[in-house]
């Protein structure tokens, strides 16, 4: 696996998180308290968020193909199996506990971590295909 495995795994998670999250935008914004103007639109315009997004989600590949090559996982269902385990199991408990202690809203705790798990398994099905 190579640098590049990394970089196309990366870009599908983010990719998959942009379709996600255009999908449950209405849903995902409400759950969240963003602040929108008159027409929906979120007020905070930055592109901190989707670059911070990129960084993480390189992170995120990066770290996957460490373990699967440590652990020598190789091909599509095994990174699927192996991502979707990662994301089940390790980042979207995560994301229980913190938002259980912030109080936030169920709705946000599934939508976040449902991409936590569908990410993890695209980067993972990716990953092995390398």
């Amino acid at each position: 696996m190579s640098f590049f495995s990394v970089l196309v795994a990366a870009a599908a998670g983010y990719a998959l998180g942009a379709v996600w999250y255009m999908l449950l935008s209405r849903q995902w914004i409400a759950a969240a308290g963003v602040a929108c103007d008159e027409a929906g639109k979120p007020l905070n315009r930055s592109a901190t968020p989707f670059i911070l997004s990129a960084i993480a989600m390189l992170l995120v590949a990066g770290m996957m193909r460490h373990v699967f090559g440590m652990t020598g996982i190789h091909g599509f269902g095994s990174g699927l199996v192996a991502g979707f385990g990662l994301g089940a199991f390790v980042a979207a408990p995560w994301i229980v506990i913190n938002y259980a202690y912030a109080g936030r809203p169920r709705a946000l705790t599934f939508i976040d971590g449902g991409y936590a798990v569908l990410g993890s398994a695209v980067i993972g099905a990716v990953l092995g295909l390398f």
